[in-house]
């Protein structure tokens, strides 16, 4: 195995040159993602915040909607920031009727839930089992209103939670990339490599996993 993760950052629109930087400084090799055929060779991919309904229909456009839900099943690790939340997740409140999902992450969330964007803010959450603040900004954030039994909160603001995993699946509220701090994309990496270890050599060159065999990375 490769021991240099090559991770994709979704790249039809929103904030994903910070991603490819910040990914970039911490040591792994990247590659923005446009098309169907970018999708081959990922360790990991990210999905960044921008217009949740504007990648939805470039999505469409570019071709990538069906093999990203395909290698998403089949178990490529994923991280969805702000907009890339709300295409994760499998129900989305407030959402335009024409907006598509990949159905990865389960739970609900609701679009622009903190306010448009001159209501944008920023905070101090706590990431589970890591005691320094994380500097979170909120930008037209949306909100994880409900989440199913597997999911596994990490971090959460006035009760709600703002940053989960499930299996190989990790999404937050805010976004990390802007933070100047590298920690929650770290946490990112450590999954992938997580799920890497838990395959076999033929699971792993075609990126199968079982979830249920993932054991916690922060307790």
């Amino acid at each position: 195995m490769n021991d240099v993760l090559t991770i994709g950052v979704l790249g039809l629109q929103g904030a994903f040159a910070k991603h490819l930087e910040v990914l970039t400084q911490l040591g792994v090799s990247t590659k923005r993602v446009r098309l169907p055929s970018d999708l081959e060779g990922l360790d990991g991919l990210v999905l960044p915040g921008g217009e949740s309904t504007t990648m939805s229909n470039l999505l469409i456009s570019s071709g990538l909607l069906d093999p990203l839900r395909e290698a998403l099943k089949r178990g490529l690790p994923a991280f969805g920031t702000c907009a890339g939340l709300i295409l994760l997740a499998n129900d989305v409140l407030d959402g335009r009727s024409d907006q598509v999902s990949l159905k990865a992450l389960d739970a609900t969330v609701r679009r622009n839930a903190y306010g448009r964007q001159v209501d944008s803010f920023e905070d101090d959450v706590v990431i589970a089992g890591d005691p320094k603040p994380f500097h979170a900004v909120f930008i037209r954030a949306p909100m994880i209103q409900k989440v199913g039994s597997t999911v596994e909160v990490l971090a959460q603001l006035d009760s709600q939670p703002i940053l989960v995993r499930q299996g190989q699946i990790m999404a937050c509220s805010f976004h990390p990339e802007l933070a100047g701090d590298g920690r929650i994309h770290k946490i990112f990496l450590d999954l992938v490599r997580q799920h890497q270890q838990s395959l076999t050599p033929s699971q792993s060159t075609d990126h199968i996993t079982k979830r249920d065999h993932l054991s916690p990375i922060i307790h």
